[in-house]
């Protein structure tokens, strides 16, 4: 591993009071490299580690880690110092770690921002987290429209040395109405006293403030933009979306999918406390759907309890049911996994659910009808008992089709419910199916009682 061959580099400058070549190493690695680095490595080296690094890299390191990391290497620094890391982090980032603090801490900081870094802060921080406002940054280009091509340059020059990603140049009037997009191919091929209101692309696709982040990344992802400008309800040019933050949201929705279709919990607890964070609440969030499961699971016991005569006489039946309900479970946790990401992406409508469900009926049917069969010939060359087989076969077929159709129906009718769809995957899908999995096994084997004594 790179990040130990790091690590053990490191401590060998610590153990030869190398100050100097531990700092010149620290301040030439990438920040996503010193990000690894300090996920494996204890508090106290973290510590020793990020006070030699200068304020920009320190700020850039930040931007790589967790929140909780955030707070603990930050919590170690004097506040100036601290103070002084954070406004050298882009303002979106700033926004988000300062919204993990405490009221009074988010004052501290803001306090020691110089006025005009402090107010886009404060900004930032009156979008709700998960809009296009809160995940937007407010460094960018922006030109009037009035001014020249060759004004324009000078004016990319001044900002060469910023933090600013050259995605686009928006164009503006003196209000800050956005009124179009220059690319930097169309400002270099234009004559340099031609105004940049006549090169413009007025046609411009833009989000909203209170837009929702994941429709943002997906248009961003969908079109190909490099960055998408963000305006409040009077056209004001407010921000941008680059394809940065896109990934990131996506990265993070589909985060959320897999852990939600698990039963865990992420709209209360971040994903980093349920990982790293302590015990109790990582706990917290995946009990409540354990939880729901076991009451599901006592119906499924209930339901083998109600056939208990059945059982009694004809214990062998007993031996199957984990076979029936392992393969019911996994198809129809398929067909929940394919529409919920379905519906994620786009791919998949809610005007077209009749067509998914019904296509999921009939793959079910087909798997179902194909398993049943291999299950009837296996148990009947095995026990020496056709019916017995042919009733294991049947039950089998059932069960995967039910599951399927279960599984493909379940995301859509919560998503027309107002619910997550992800949460019909895993415990829901499988104590569904397990109940009536298992009520049709025991009805068909007590219907055909008779003929397997």
């Amino acid at each position: 591993m790179i990040e130990e061959h790091i690590i053990e580099k490191l401590k060998g400058y610590v153990e030869l009071e190398n100050e100097a070549e531990l700092q010149n190493e620290l301040n030439n690695m990438h920040s996503a490299d010193i990000a690894e680095v300090f996920e494996q490595i204890t508090p106290d080296e973290r510590e020793k580690y990020f006070g030699y690094l200068d304020a920009e890299n320190a700020a850039y390191l930040l931007e790589e880690v967790s929140p909780q990391l955030q707070v603990e290497l930050l919590g170690n620094l004097e506040e100036e110092k601290a103070a002084e890391i954070v406004s050298k982090m882009s303002p979106d980032l700033m926004a988000d770690f300062l919204g993990d603090l405490s009221d009074e801490e988010v004052s501290g900081y803001l306090n020691k921002l110089p006025q005009r870094v402090s107010t886009q802060i404060r900004e930032l921080m009156t979008y709700p987290e998960d809009s296009a406002g809160g995940i937007m940054t407010t460094e960018f280009l922006r030109v009037n429209e009035n001014i020249t091509v060759e004004e324009t340059f000078a004016y990319v020059r001044t900002k060469a040395t910023s933090n600013i990603d050259f995605y686009y140049i928006y164009v503006v009037d003196k209000l800050n109405h956005l009124l179009g997009v220059l690319s930097l191919r169309s400002l270099i091929s234009s004559p340099l006293d031609m105004q940049v209101g006549n090169i413009m692309t007025a046609d411009v696709f833009k989000v909203h403030t209170s837009d929702d982040q994941e429709y943002v990344a997906d248009s961003i992802i969908k079109y190909g933009y490099l960055a998408l400008p963000v305006v409040d309800n009077y056209n004001r040019l407010k921000g941008i979306v680059t394809w940065d933050d896109a990934h990131y949201v996506n990265e993070e929705e589909t985060t959320e999918e897999i852990y939600a279709s698990s039963g865990i919990s992420t709209a209360i607890f971040d994903e980093d406390e349920i990982l790293t964070g302590k015990l109790m609440l990582a706990v917290r969030a995946r009990a409540p759907w354990l939880l729901i499961t076991l009451f599901g699971e006592f119906i499924a016991v209930n339901v083998a309890n109600h056939f208990d005569g059945t059982l009694r006489q004809l214990p062998v039946i007993a031996i199957f049911i984990p076979l029936l309900a392992g393969l019911g479970g996994n198809i129809g946790t398929q067909s929940v996994t394919l529409m919920v990401r379905g519906l994620s992406t786009g791919q998949i409508t809610m005007n077209s659910a009749l067509h998914h469900v019904f296509r999921e009926l009939r793959i079910g049917l087909i798997i179902g009808l194909t398993f049943g069969l291999l299950v009837m010939v296996v148990t009947w060359n095995w026990k020496n008992n056709i019916v017995l087989g042919s009733v294991v076969g049947i039950s089998m077929a059932a069960n995967m089709t039910i599951a399927t159709l279960l599984g493909g129906v379940s995301p859509f009718l919560l998503k027309k419910l107002k619910f997550d769809p992800a949460v019909a995957s895993g415990p829901f899908i499988a104590t569904a199916i397990d109940v009536i999995g298992l009520a049709v096994y025991f009805i068909l084997v007590t219907l055909s009682l008779k003929f397997l004594i």
